[in-house]
């Protein structure tokens, strides 16, 4: 009778436990985001459902990417490709044609408002997103864009995996919430920066959305690609522009050589601030491996700098 009792205890427990088991074991949705900063979004809207990689990682530059061998299995392996779109990733058609995948490919920033890719730029247009093609591609440099950016990637994983969908939606409404936060924090920052030196010189042209969203006003020597080289007649316009309006630090990007930068410093007299985040993470170790810290990152640099 104990023996029938004590059996009976261990079935009901493994009973409880085997809901428990399938789900430990579940396989997780496969996603390819293009970039890092795709990749974290996707992550953060996915949790543990979901195994996300990257095909430019971090502190790495998206624009000239050249396609490894290994990124077209990846594509073909996926559930789900996310990409940027808005011209930003000029190599990704052909690697998801090359790849043969089935799987859906969904564009994060669709249904934002786009802004002009600014044309004032001594340099040939002829790169991957060129300036007169595209509308400028970087929108996630506006939270409020990111914002879109989340529901679109909450909607795909949905989609891709329908018995998850309530999970999607309630960590996408969460991270919601910590962007609604961030763009607080960023307003409040910048507003004790003069409005007379809300200037910033930066690598190539990637945050025209920061400027638009937060009221600061940036210059580069290159136009929205890093693909492009910058002509003798953009550097001198930008330190003309430093001289005159006493700009008082330049930003070097993650993504970019230096050197163009240091060297504009040393003509116009400006300090070189602290190294932006435009078109990447950093590495997990660094200042901005997560989205939401790459902005403070920058608002630190920006308000250090500035004010």
């Amino acid at each position: 009778m104990g023996m029938g009792r004590g059996l009976l205890r261990v079935l009901v427990v493994l009973a409880a436990l085997a809901p428990l088991s399938a789900t430990a074991g579940e396989a997780k949705l496969k996603a390819v985001a293009t970039f890092s900063i795709l990749a974290d979004l996707v992550a953060q809207v996915g949790g543990e459902r979901v195994a996300v990689t990257s095909l430019v990682g971090p502190d790495a530059d998206a624009h000239g990417y050249s396609p490894a061998p290994g990124d077209a299995r990846r594509v073909a392996e996926a559930d789900l490709v996310v990409v940027n779109g808005l011209g930003f990733e000029g190599w990704i058609e052909r690697l998801i044609r090359a790849s043969g995948t089935k799987a859906p490919v969904v564009t994060a920033s669709t249904g934002i408002q786009t802004i002009p890719a600014s044309e004032d730029h001594d340099h040939d247009h002829g790169h991957a997103h060129g300036e007169g093609d595209h509308p400028d591609p970087h929108a996630w440099q506006s939270v409020a864009n990111v914002k879109t950016y989340v529901a679109n990637i909450r909607d795909a994983l949905a989609k891709a995996d329908p018995d998850h969908a309530a999970d999607y939606s309630a960590r996408a409404a969460a991270y919601t919430e910590k962007l609604a936060a961030l763009d607080g924090e960023i307003r409040a920052g910048l507003a004790a920066i003069p409005e007379g030196q809300r200037r910033v010189i930066t690598t190539h042209d990637s945050f025209g959305y920061y400027a638009a969203a937060y009221g600061l006003r940036f210059l580069a020597p290159q136009g929205i690609s890093t693909n492009s080289e910058a002509g003798p007649k953009d550097v001198a316009r930008i330190i003309r522009q430093i001289r005159r309006d006493k700009v008082p630090a330049v930003f070097v990007e993650s993504i970019a050589d230096p050197r163009l930068m240091q060297q504009i410093a040393r003509e116009s007299g400006a300090k070189v601030g602290a190294r932006l985040f435009s078109d990447a993470l950093s590495g997990p170790t660094g200042p901005a491996p997560t989205y939401l810290e790459m902005m403070r990152a920058n608002l630190k640099a920006f308000r250090e700098a500035l004010s």
